[in-house]
């Protein structure tokens, strides 16, 4: 017999069967919030992964089409590879769970979330995120929970607790936070420029939330939770840490360790490295862990450095910027490109911009297709770390901060109807030392200026980092962290903006929580960072977008027809339209309320093409002048196209002021004309006099 458990959760029920299905995993949540349903699974295997010196978690999220009643499309009708939604989701779960496992196990561990069926007012990533920490929670896994997630958007200004699909689409505020009972673990979030005091309180407004769902938690662990099972734990011996220490005094390690240059302090452990499997070649069982160990020496060192000293191990100051540059048009021909750089991490960005029509196109799980116009990606190439690797596509990471720098720049871009274009921005990371993404969105924000699309305001990004003790109140906030502090640090804290607020938020933790001084400081640091970024490196570049579009970017003239005359200008199968691509060489869509976009590069051909829509939709009168190319001649008079598919005929009377005798005495194929519209012949075409035109 299965277990129920239902909690009111922002004026839904938030219903947990435990034991119902899925009775063979470590531990199973079967969630259901409102006709939300989720299947969510936490499975380990028995023994550690041999050889590995990280916590193998896996985390996925997977969205089946059935859930909204849809076949899949494509030739293979089953579930392809995960959606960029599915795995930033993923991301999303994993990002506050993975500190909240032993820091010394290496069993293999996957949470498997399977969306079977959406309500759209309850959205199916936090049934996912909530399921996930049951499963685990009530599995006999280790895991210092329970946490819990709340989502929070903004309407007119007032805060939506759990908010529907469609809230959260056209809300200011997309806001998830994750908690355990004491702190906050986790915040992501993308924002219309959201002021930092509004955005502090939206968060803890959230961990309050949060703390309901725990005691939920703690009560169903209580009753139906498994016995934590014990593993082996790989945490390196401390009398192999004694001996190092002789080898390599702490002195020694805090030299090679403090300095600016990335290559120097991997050579300086390197050969120390060296050093130390030249002591330890006689103990094999300390020769497999020596890397993890040097690694765990090295973090001590700098955590030490920095906690109690206040030095960095480049030797800038807490709150100090590395070195910053910034240029734009660096690559010819593209539409648009800038290069940022802040001391070894590099970031060139190109724009390209394109027709609405070629606009990504989204098949996810909401009511209806949907298409992204503004697309940001983001590549990680192993040259960049000064390493040597085949390329297999963008990971998840890759796809997290592309959506990362993607959602930093949306609330600045302007409407379809201000400029009618698809944008697509892609970061290739030069060199990287830390927070490429931040990076990423700086360049991107000049990229589009320079391409001159006129976003509303400059956006830029910035990371913080922390560093702990072993009280609360003993920590440093360290702005703009490198490398070796995101990877020996405590949190990356990346907070994107304008000048006026928020537009974008990620936050990673290795640690259990931060406290609200630390979340207040932190994004109050990159507040200030990012306003001297923008005064002092970017704007410098390029202080605005520029009044037009790169002489190689495509020109667009929109102009709206009478629905009923679409057909017109499409023809029969595409016979008129493909005409006028033909001769003028543009592209032309046409949206069924009748909007028309004409893309091209030659301004000629574009005006010519626009002329020859307007030309088809019009209901010519009598008296108006045209221009046109005679296309038939017959013995009654000859045959002018005025505009792709549209015809009138100028009967062999009207063809001169004087008598002819033959229409090819005067006329030949293919001569341009000027003609006046006499109206309608009793057949209903279109009639026209060449001689009453000669006479206006």
């Amino acid at each position: 017999m299965y277990k129920t458990y239902e909690l009111e959760l922002a004026g839904r029920t938030l219903k947990v069967d435990i034991d119902r299905v899925g009775k063979q995993a470590n531990g199973c949540a079967f969630m259901h919030y409102g006709d939300t349903t989720v299947l969510s699974t936490a499975t380990a295997s028995d023994k550690p992964r041999d050889g590995i010196d990280f916590f193998p978690l896996s985390v996925e999220y997977e969205e089946k089409m059935y859930s909204v009643g849809k076949i899949p499309g494509g030739f293979n009708k089953r579930e392809g590879k995960a959606s960029e939604n599915a795995i930033l989701t993923s991301r999303v779960i994993d990002r506050p769970m993975r500190p909240l496992f032993p820091k010394d196990y290496r069993n293999d561990v996957t949470l498997n979330n399977m969306v079977m069926s959406v309500d759209p007012a309850c959205r199916p990533e936090l049934v996912a995120m909530l399921g996930a920490s049951i499963a685990t929670c009530i599995s006999d896994i280790p895991f210092d929970g329970p946490c819990a997630m709340t989502q929070v958007g903004m309407i007119n200004g007032e805060f939506v607790i759990n908010p529907s699909q469609e809230q959260w689409k056209n809300g200011d505020l997309n806001l998830t936070v994750a908690s355990t009972k004491e702190k906050v673990i986790m915040i992501e979030a993308g924002a219309n420029e959201v002021p930092e005091a509004r955005m502090i309180e939206a968060i803890y407004k959230a961990h309050e939330i949060n703390q309901t769902i725990i005691a939920f938690i703690e009560k169903i662990v209580s009753e139906v939770g498994k016995a934590k099972h014990e593993y082996t734990s790989c945490a390196i011996p401390e009398e192999m840490f004694a001996r190092i220490k002789e080898l390599v005094p702490p002195a020694e390690m805090e030299t090679a360790v403090f300095t600016d240059e990335k290559q120097k302090r991997e050579e300086n452990i390197k050969n120390i490295t060296e050093r130390l499997e030249e002591a330890f070649a006689d103990n094999e069982e300390w020769l497999a862990i020596l890397g993890e160990a040097v690694y765990q020496y090295e973090k001590k060192t700098v955590r030490k450095m920095i906690l109690k000293d206040h030095k960095r191990p480049d030797g800038r100051e807490i709150t100090q910027i590395r070195p910053l540059a910034a240029e734009v048009d660096i690559i010819p021909r593209v539409h648009g490109s800038a290069m940022f750089t802040r001391g070894q991490t590099q970031i060139c960005d190109v724009c390209t911009l394109a027709p609405l029509s070629e606009a990504q196109k989204v098949d996810g799980l909401d009511d209806n297709e949907t298409t992204k116009r503004y697309m940001h990606h983001y590549n990680f190439p192993s040259y960049s770390v000064g390493e040597t690797k085949p390329s297999r596509g963008p990971g998840r990471r890759e796809i997290g901060h592309g959506a990362l720098a993607e959602r930093a720049l949306i609330p600045v871009l302007p409407s379809e109807e201000e400029f009618p274009y698809a944008i697509r921005c892609v970061s290739e990371t030069f060199e990287s030392n830390g927070s490429t993404s931040m990076a990423s969105t700086c360049a991107s924000c000049m990229s589009l200026m320079a391409a001159g699309v006129p976003i509303k305001k400059m956006v830029a990004g910035i990371s913080c980092g922390l560093v702990t003790g072993d009280t609360d109140d003993d920590f440093v906030l360290l702005t703009d962290i490198q490398g070796l502090e995101d990877f020996f640090g405590d949190m990356d804290f990346k907070v994107t903006g304008t000048t006026e607020g928020i537009t974008a938020i990620q936050m990673d933790i290795k640690i259990h929580g931060l406290t609200r001084p630390i979340v207040e400081g932190a994004i109050a640091r990159c507040r200030e960072a990012r306003l001297f970024i923008m005064d002092n490196c970017m704007k410098p570049a390029i202080s605005e977008p520029r009044p037009t579009v790169n002489e190689y970017a495509p020109k667009i003239i929109s102009l709206t027809i009478d629905p009923e005359k679409i057909g017109d200008v499409v023809g029969q199968r595409g016979k008129t339209i493909n005409e006028i691509i033909a001769r003028t060489g543009v592209k032309i869509d046409i949206t069924d309320d009748g909007k028309v976009s004409i893309c091209g590069t030659d301004k000629d051909m574009m005006a010519s093409a626009e002329n020859m829509v307007r030309t088809i939709v019009t209901d010519f009168s009598e008296g108006q002048i045209l221009t046109g190319k005679v296309v038939s001649i017959k013995e009654f008079g000859a045959f002018v196209e005025f505009a792709p598919g549209k015809e009138g005929m100028v009967h062999i009377s009207k063809i001169a002021p004087e008598r002819i005798n033959r229409v090819e005495d005067v006329l030949t194929l293919g001569d341009v004309v000027t003609v006046k519209c006499l109206g309608k012949d009793k057949m209903g075409r279109m009639s026209f006099s060449i001689k009453d035109a000669m006479q206006r």
